[in-house]
This record gives C-alpha cells, structure tokens and sequence, in this order.
C-alpha cells in the first residue's frame, strides 16, 4: 500500500510541471501561483479545525512566513517561469537536485559534516546537472539560460526551507506548516498577482490545469506527503523525489509531444543516482521494513 501511495503522489508532483507549462503562458507567472497556493490553502484548511494547531500557528507565525517564502511563494514562481522556455520533464529533473542543494546548504551554512559517499554523491549529482544543461547552454533561443537558472534557483530555495524549517518548526505538526506555509505565500502572491492579472480572457481548460495545481498538486499532494511520513517514516516519503521526474518527462513526452534526448536521460540518471548517494536517501531507504 505504501508503494502504491509513493508512486501516485511521485505522478501527482510530476503533474504539476505538465500544469504549470500549460496554464502560464495565460496566467504568468505570479497569478498562476498565487491562485495554486489559495487553492491549497483552502484544501489545508481542515486540519487548522483544532486548538492544538491553532495555538502552534500563532506561536510560529514568522518562521511559517519564513517557509511559506522559500518553499512555496519563490520557487514555484521561478519554477512557472522556467517552463515558459524549458519543457516539463526537464523542469522536474532539475527539481530532482533538492538534496543536493539540501546537503550542500547545512554542510556551508550550519557545518553539519558529510560522509565521503555523500561527498562523491553530491560530486556526481552536479556533474548530472553540467550534463542536463549542456544542450541548453548554447541554445540561441532567448530566455533559455535564464529559465535553467530560474529553474536551480528554486530547487536552492527548497533546500533552504528543509534546513530552515528542521531548525525552527519542529516539533509543529506538518499539517501546521503545510496550511501556514500556503496561507502566507498566498497572502504575499495576490497584491502582485491582480497587479499582473492577464489582461485577456483565460480558456476554460487553463482554469482546470490551476484547480489541478492547488487542489490536486498541493493541497491533496501534502495530506498524501504526510500520511505516508506517518506510515512509511519520513525517509520512504523523501524518495519521491527520485521517482518524480520519471513522471514529469512521462507526461510531458504523453500529453504535449516533448522531446526526451539521450543528455536528458543521461543527465537525469546521473541526477538521481547522485541525489541518492548525496542525500543518503539509499542507506536510510535501506533501513525500512517493507
């Protein structure tokens, strides 16, 4: 049952970069996601229904607003704008480098020491991304190297989040910083949001590819997250991050006809097999009873 979980919420998160190719070339970038986080937050809503977590949000106000920036807000507005010129299944295997980032942030900024096969993990992760991007760097098409980059920064961000929040939210309940993490993000996404609202009527399907994002991508996506961190451990639930770019080229390749290169399926290899080692998702996985 747990593999059967990890592998639709790996399809779901993989989904979301299918949704946002097709609804920000109408939305933009920042109402896209500004709606997506809303919409989650909505979803999330439920779970703020006891004084427990009440109490935990309002004791945690800022560091919530802190994640609901690096995790949620920033990222996927660099995400949504990267798919503008890069296709879905690239976007999701650049997301892939999370871990690396993650590592690399707590060794830098919170001296937390790796091991030496996490070290070469990290190594060959990057050598992944150099090999993903190599194709892209002499692109002439404008925009390209900047959406490549937009793309990394996000995965910065999100490793970032995981270090920040392992520092000052533990101990609040995940659903907690989910709903808070949304709410602030939306709060902070919606003046700029009606600022650069689309001047032009938006087609019916790019509203479901929205309603897709929020309900389905993030608010469900997070109760799925979470209930297998409860019944799995929060090891197993990590390693979905290996399995989502499978699906986000998938359906790329599926629904909007994108091209997989042989450098893509390399690097994306190397990515993981990297991200793996770097992350020491294969030795923790290791330790779980099926």
């Amino acid at each position: 049952m747990n593999a059967l979980e990890l592998l639709l919420l790996a399809a779901i998160w993989g989904a979301s970069f299918l949704f946002m190719r097709v609804a920000v070339p109408e939305f933009g970038p920042v109402p896209l996601i500004a709606f997506r986080v809303a919409i989650a937050a909505i979803v999330l809503l439920p779970a703020m229904r006891g004084a427990t977590a009440r109490s935990q949000f309002r004791a945690n106000a800022l560091p919530l607003l802190v994640v609901g920036v690096t995790n949620s807000a920033v990222p996927f507005c660099l995400f949504a704008y990267s798919t503008i010129y890069v296709n879905a299944g690239f976007d999701s295997i650049l997301n892939a480098t999370t871990p690396l980032w993650t590592a690399l942030i707590a060794l830098a900024w919170f001296q937390v020491p790796l091991s030496r096969t996490q070290a070469a993990g990290l190594l060959l992760g990057l050598a992944g991304v150099v090999i993903l991007v190599w194709d892209k760097l002499g692109v002439s098409v404008v925009g390209v190297p900047l959406a490549v980059g937009a793309a990394l920064l996000a995965a910065i961000f999100y490793g970032f989040a995981v270090n920040y929040s392992k520092r000052h939210l533990t101990g609040v309940k995940p659903f907690v910083v989910a709903f808070g993490s949304q709410l602030f993000a939306s709060a902070l996404l919606m003046p700029p949001a009606l600022w650069l609202w689309p001047k032009s009527a938006i087609a019916p399907w790019t509203w479901v590819c929205v309603v897709a994002l929020g309900v389905l991508c993030t608010g469900f996506a997070y109760v799925l997250y979470f209930r297998l961190v409860q019944h799995a451990g929060a090891a197993y639930a990590a390693s979905v991050t290996l399995l989502v770019p499978i699906f986000g080229v998938l359906w790329g390749a599926v629904f909007l006809n994108e091209k997989v290169t042989p450098m893509m399926v390399l690097g994306c290899a190397v990515v993981l097999l990297g991200t793996a080692l770097g992350s020491g998702m294969l030795r923790r996985i290791g330790t779980i009873r099926a």
